[in-house]
C-alpha cells in the first residue's frame, strides 16, 4: 500500500489500552478508543537506521501506525493521545471496510512539561481503495521526508506562495483560513438575523473584507 522499504518494517502490535489505562484522560476519550479502535499496529520505523537518509534538526524517526477501525468515524483525540504518548512523528493508516486514510499531524516540541511533542494540526485523505493510495519517500533527510508526507496528504490545503516557503508558514496560513472561514460563515449567520438596515449594511461591508482576504489566501 504504502511501498515503504522492507527495511523500515517493524509489525508489531501495541495493545491500545497503553494509551488509556493508567492514565488520565477523560472517560469520553477512554470509550472512544474501546468502540472506535479495533487494532493498533506499528507497521514500519522510518529512521537513518532503517533507510539511507540523513538525520533531520527536528525529525529524528518517524513510524507508522496502522489502525484498524469499529466505524468510520473516529475522534481526533485518539489520535492526539497516541501522539503525546510516543515521542516521534507518527503517520496514520486508518482502515475501515476495506477503505484507508492517511492521517498525519503537524507536530512540534513542546519545549517544556512531560510531553515531548504537541500536535497544531492534523491532516489526512479521503477514505480510498488500498490501491489507490500511496505516498512517497521524498527528500534526503528525515525533516524534508516528513514535510513531504504533510504536503502529499494534505494536497491543496496547503498551497505555497513559493516554492521555498517552510512548512510552518504554509501551516499557519492553512489554520487562518479555515479561522476565516469560521468568521464568515458566522458573520453571514448574523446578517441574517439581524434587523437593523444600517447595521445589516455595517455587517455586509466587512463580510466584503473578510472575502477579499479569503481571496488572498486562496494562492
Amino acid at each position: 500500500m504504502l511501498r515503504l522499504p522492507k527495511s523500515t518494517e517493524f509489525n508489531k502490535r501495541i495493545p491500545k489500552q497503553k494509551f488509556y489505562d493508567n492514565l488520565n484522560i477523560s472517560p469520553t476519550l477512554k470509550r472512544s478508543f474501546i468502540n472506535q479502535v479495533r487494532i493498533i499496529y506499528w507497521t514500519n520505523k522510518i529512521a537513518p537506521s532503517t533507510v539511507n537518509l540523513a538525520e533531520g534538526k527536528q525529525v529524528t524517526e518517524i513510524e507508522v501506525f496502522f489502525v484498524r477501525l469499529n466505524e468510520k468515524t473516529l475522534d481526533k483525540n485518539v489520535l492526539k493521545q497516541i501522539d503525546q504518548e510516543i515521542p516521534y512523528h507518527i503517520l496514520f493508516v486508518l482502515e475501515y471496510g476495506g477503505l484507508y486514510k492517511a492521517v498525519i499531524g503537524y507536530k512540534k516540541a513542546a519545549g517544556s512539561g512531560k510531553v515531548a511533542f504537541k500536535v497544531e494540526r492534523y491532516y489526512q485523505t479521503e477514505w480510498m481503495a488500498e490501491s489507490e493510495m500511496s505516498l512517497h519517500l521524498d527528500g534526503l533527510n528525515m525533516d524534508a521526508i516528513y514535510e513531504n508526507f504533510i504536503r502529499q496528504i494534505a494536497g491543496d490545503a496547503l498551497q505555497t506562495v513559493t516554492p521555498q516557503e517552510p512548512l510552518a508558514e504554509s501551516v499557519a496560513r492553512d489554520e487562518y483560513r479555515e479561522k476565516l472561514k469560521k468568521q464568515i460563515a458566522k458573520l453571514q449567520a448574523e446578517i441574517r438575523k439581524e434587523k437593523q438596515l444600517n447595521r445589516q449594511m455595517e455587517m455586509n461591508a466587512e463580510l466584503k473584507k473578510m472575502k477579499k482576504e479569503m481571496e488572498k489566501l486562496n494562492v
